[in-house]
């Protein structure tokens, strides 16, 4: 608890009180955080093969912010939800063999899926309503979390997806996919949204609801194959970074897409 009344004001100033380039500095020092524990998922046990990924995506992730205006962000977001799908295969295969069990392949898709949800959080951040479309970003990644453990305590019975994450349950998901649901429309009620784009809203809540929990699970089979409880021990009862932020890497470029959707529409 003390941890987490830490954490939340924090992401939460960092995204109302930070201008677009801090913002930026901040989102990429959690993302390179991020990466020193992916090195341990993707089977790097050494502290020096683990700090070499983590600086080789802080460099990337510098040249990121001098190149930005120039990357086709809607096209990349394409290319990590099409990737988030794939994972979706993998994940209901597991633990059969799959082309992520290569440690080469898992540090590659490390660099996607960090790299990636820098982007769209950068991209949300310099909307016109920014800060407000990442705020509804993080309720709806909360809001899937905790409506999943609220109703998965209640009324779980029927695993998920057992293989990956034992604790899961289908009434978790649902309870989850409904507090989305929830967060959307109401958010959009307070926007004083169109009918057309209150309901457009709610369904991409609910997507990003569905791509939150696939990040959760994807992360959950990482650490398995490894044979590992935590990503890291950076955040005292609530283990590491990537423990944290695997469910908002999946939401991010889905809730990006859709946003980006919304206004060629």
């Amino acid at each position: 608890m003390l941890t987490a009344l830490v954490l939340a004001p924090a992401a939460l100033a960092g995204v109302f009180l930070l201008q677009q380039t801090w913002f930026e500095v901040f989102v990429a020092a959690a993302m390179v955080l991020g990466a020193w524990e992916w090195g341990r998922l993707a089977g790097f046990g050494q502290r020096r093969a683990r700090l070499l990924f983590a600086a080789g995506l802080g460099v990337l992730l510098l040249a990121c912010i001098f190149v930005r205006p120039w990357v086709p962000v809607p096209g990349l977001m394409l290319v990590t939800v099409l990737f988030w799908l794939l994972a979706l295969y993998w994940v209901v295969r597991f633990p059969r063999v799959g082309a992520w069990e290569g440690s080469l392949s898992r540090l590659l898709i490390g660099y996607l899926v960090l790299t990636s949800s820098w982007f769209a959080l950068v991209e949300l951040k310099q909307l016109e309503r920014g800060n407000l479309m990442i705020l509804l970003l993080l309720l709806l990644v909360w809001a899937a979390d905790v409506g999943a453990y609220v109703a998965g305590k209640t009324w779980g019975r029927n695993k998920l997806a057992p293989a990956v994450s034992p604790g899961k349950t289908r009434e978790g998901l649902f309870g989850g996919l409904f507090s989305c649901i929830l967060v959307g429309a109401l958010f959009g009620a307070w926007l004083e949204l169109p009918l057309l784009s209150l309901v457009y809203l709610v369904v991409l809540s609910f997507c990003t609801g569905l791509a939150s929990v696939l990040g959760d699970l994807f992360e959950s089979m990482l650490k398995r194959h490894q044979g590992i409880k935590d990503s890291g021990r950076l955040l005292p009862g609530h283990g590491g970074v990537l423990d944290r932020i695997d469910s908002l890497t999946a939401a991010a470029p889905v809730f990006v897409l859709g946003m980006w959707l919304m206004t060629e529409l």
